[in-house]
């Protein structure tokens, strides 16, 4: 795997996502097994090497933020230093706690967290020590859908500003299409797929797995916006797309994700329809998908 941005594990529960997440941790100890990090053996059986869990220089996220309920913000970072004495951990502290923005957090309790806040103020504990590797167990699982928009900018942030490589565990595929750089697609214990996520989510032979997930994933910009149908225009390398304007300024990059089943095939244009894109496309394969009254098409 690369050693920046978000890897993703993603697959179905039981596919095996936390279990690889904890054996990196070194939580299990899976006879066999061989990591590697940036150059580092954490642990290899054949040599008898296994790095405790204490010593491995890594945060851990998990889906409950853990924190101390007698101690406020303030104390519960400060506790995350203690298991590490590096001179530089109390500006990463500073660092983390701007980056996620909880500045303002800091002397409450955590009774008084939303579901959100509690997860950025584990995040920035678990940045406070300045570890190699970030593992983030399905962070955002425990809360509901407007606390998960909520705390995604953020995710976002921490991909795009942070050197740390990171691997996250999800069975959401709009966290996959908005975080990962790498997606790992895991089905009962083993990998089916592995590699850039607009290949993994774009590869026919991974539809087995991904299911309803399987589309296109699109790197864009916003170019135009019509105020008056509130729409706004996405550029992408080879067309656009108009979608809904959610209020993205001009010029800000977006990623757009294109399921296959919300695309529609014509050999001719079509004529009065409510479908808003077209675009020419050439068809380089045609597939079975899951069900047999189905295919899977793929175009360029």
């Amino acid at each position: 795997l690369p050693g920046d941005g978000i890897t993703v594990l993603f697959g179905a529960s039981g596919s095996g996502k936390t279990s690889l997440l904890r054996c990196v941790a070194g939580l299990e100890h899976t006879p066999g097994a061989r990591i590697n990090i940036a150059g580092e053996t954490w642990q290899d059986d054949a040599t008898r090497t296994y790095l405790p869990t204490w010593q491995r220089p890594l945060g851990y996220v998990f889906q409950e933020a853990s924190l101390f309920a007698h101690l406020n913000v303030r104390k519960n970072l400060q506790f995350g230093l203690k298991r590490s004495h590096s001179p530089g951990n109390a500006g990463a502290l500073d660092a983390a706690i701007a980056l996620l923005g909880i500045a303002a957090l800091l002397d409450r309790s955590t009774g008084q967290l939303s579901g959100g806040e509690r997860q950025r103020v584990a995040i920035a504990r678990a940045l406070a020590t300045q570890p190699r590797l970030l593992l983030l167990d399905e962070p955002l699982a425990s809360l509901d859908q407007a606390r998960r928009q909520d705390i995604l900018p953020w995710l976002e942030r921490l991909r795009d500003e942070l050197k740390i490589p990171m691997l996250y565990v999800t069975h959401s595929s709009d966290e996959v299409a908005r975080l990962a750089d790498t997606l790992v697609v895991l089905d009962a214990g083993k990998v089916k797929a592995c590699g850039p996520v607009s290949e993994v989510l774009a590869a026919t032979d991974a539809t087995k797995v991904l299911g309803d997930d399987t589309g296109a994933l699109l790197d864009a910009t916003v170019t135009e916006r019509d105020t008056r149908w509130h729409m706004a225009r996405l550029g992408f390398n080879g067309g656009s797309l108009w979608l809904r304007d959610t209020g993205l300024g001009l010029g800000r990059r977006v990623r757009v994700r294109v399921l296959a089943r919300d695309v529609s095939i014509a050999t001719q244009e079509p004529q009065q329809t409510s479908i808003q894109n077209l675009l020419p496309c050439v068809v380089q394969s045609i597939v079975a998908d899951t069900h047999p009254s189905q295919a899977l098409v793929r175009m360029a």
